[in-house]
């Protein structure tokens, strides 16, 4: 089936870009250069993605999309936006967008988020098989950070072959994500995924659990039992923790991957496996070769495709839609309709370095659902240094603690610094910007070039923007 796409785009080069990046042989793409024409476009035609620009002259990318969304739900439309525009393509997710790339793009990373929203229509529509685990599919995996877009090629360039995959990671970035999503696009997807916590089990058990067991091979082998292997037979079978699996099971784990082939406790019949082996680590499994905690045979052999999930303070910049995505979520479960952050809150997501990862951020979210007595989420509701709920990072009183604030927090937090040090500044001055300046021994000129820089604003006796 023919799909059509529509790239809109004021620009002449950025519409060149899109239409080399985009061009495939199964595929109509149309171009228009306002969102004027693009409209009129999406109604005398049809089309199954809209690649769309958020800065246009008249009507702009926004206005586009939603009155695209409201005659055209079904259609996916992915947005591009300058780097000062990511707040604005934030909003964009709230009214429909599938998601957003910033400015300047690569053209594979284009594709590769045209191609997820894609696949998000024709499932939509019917033409794919709906595995029972469909939230685990390649298009509901966020994030448009280089650094994740980079995991989402590896993704795409394994998932149709049989090759073991190494996935590693810190605890908490999504790293049984990943291998859900490497199966469920892979031509094992009708088959069974089987996941192992290799933490949870004693080597016993874990033996057992695996490999499986016949009548009477150890006390309380009252019958015959099924391994996980066995289960996983023509799907995937996902060792999560990998490295917490015993020596004398990494030998026999080995066999598994070199011969195709185990055998259950207490067994002295062969049986073959077929299975893809998806494995993930939070470990430095390298080292532990070095140490002999791990064998090296089995690191080379699972080693052969590997995978590595940044860590959430690596990427703030998914934090947005990843905060959006859990909030949604979370307000659904709840029955509530609370569906935004305040600025504030989500200044205050964005600056926190999440040691606790993606798993932390969706935890934050839905702590904060439950406290919003509203539609927003703000700063009192997130329990986290930043946040209210928590002890927050002390606000400068003057220039100087100001300068070595902004040092000690790095460029990712010195916005956050900036605005707070302006706002606490004129609380304490009763909002008078004079003695709001002299208080913290600034120039008045240079205190009201920050309050213009962050779109503060006396009204009385509260400033415009504050939370």
């Amino acid at each position: 089936m023919t799909e059509r796409i529509l790239v809109v785009d004021d620009e002449e080069i950025v519409i060149r870009s899109c239409l080399r990046a985009l061009a495939a042989a199964d595929r109509v793409i149309d171009a228009a250069r306002s969102g004027a024409e693009a409209l009129e476009r999406v109604e005398s035609s049809h089309y199954d993605a809209i690649v769309l620009d958020i800065m246009m002259p008249n009507i702009d990318g926004l206005e586009v999309l939603q009155r695209v969304k409201e005659t055209h739900p079904d259609i996916e439309v992915v947005m591009v936006t300058g780097l000062s525009q990511i707040d604005t393509a934030v909003r964009s997710m709230k009214l429909g967008a599938f998601d957003y790339i910033p400015k300047p793009f690569d053209p594979d990373e284009l594709k590769l988020v045209v191609e997820r929203a894609l696949e998000r229509r024709r499932l939509a529509q019917g033409h794919a098989a709906v595995a029972p685990d469909a939230r685990y599919r390649f298009e509901n995996i966020i994030g448009s950070s280089p650094a994740m877009q980079r995991v989402f090629r590896l993704i795409a360039q394994c998932a149709p072959t049989n090759t073991t995959v190494l996935i590693t990671g810190e605890s908490g970035t999504g790293k049984e994500l990943i291998a859900r999503a490497i199966h469920y696009n892979s031509l094992r997807k009708d088959e069974p995924i089987v996941p192992v916590d290799c933490t949870s089990l004693s080597e016993n058990l874990l033996e057992s659990e695996l490999f499986g067991h016949v009548k009477g091979s150890f006390t309380g082998a009252v019958a015959n039992k099924q391994g996980l292997i066995e289960a996983a037979e023509g799907g995937t079978l996902f060792l999560d923790e990998i490295g917490n699996i015993p020596l004398s099971i990494q030998a026999k784990l080995l066999r598994v991957i070199q011969e195709r082939e185990f055998k259950p406790v207490g067994d002295t019949r062969t049986k073959a496996a077929n299975i893809r082996l998806v494995a993930a680590t939070n470990k430095d499994l390298r080292a532990m070769v070095a140490e002999g905690t791990f064998r090296d045979d089995l690191f080379y052999r699972i080693n052969i495709f590997p995978i590595e999930v940044p860590p959430l303070r690596e990427r703030h910049e998914d934090i947005p839609a990843l905060a959006l995505h859990f909030l949604r979520k979370a307000a659904a479960d709840l029955g509530k309709k609370v569906d935004m952050f305040s600025e504030g809150a989500m200044a205050a997501l964005q600056h926190y370095d999440w040691p606790g990862n993606v798993r932390e951020l969706e935890n934050v979210v839905q702590r904060a659902a439950i406290l919003a007595n509203d539609r927003v989420v703000r700063n009192a509701h997130l329990a986290i240094p930043g946040g209210m709920g928590e002890a927050s990072q002390p606000v400068p009183r003057n220039g100087e603690e100001l300068k070595r604030s902004k040092k000690a927090l790095r460029e990712k937090s010195v916005e956050g610094v900036e605005k707070a040090f302006i706002l606490e500044a004129l609380k304490r001055n009763a909002w008078n910007v004079t003695r709001s300046a002299e208080d913290t021994g600034m120039q008045r000129a240079n205190f009201q070039a920050l309050m213009k820089k962050y779109n503060i604003r006396i009204r009385g006796a509260v400033p415009a923007d504050e939370d």
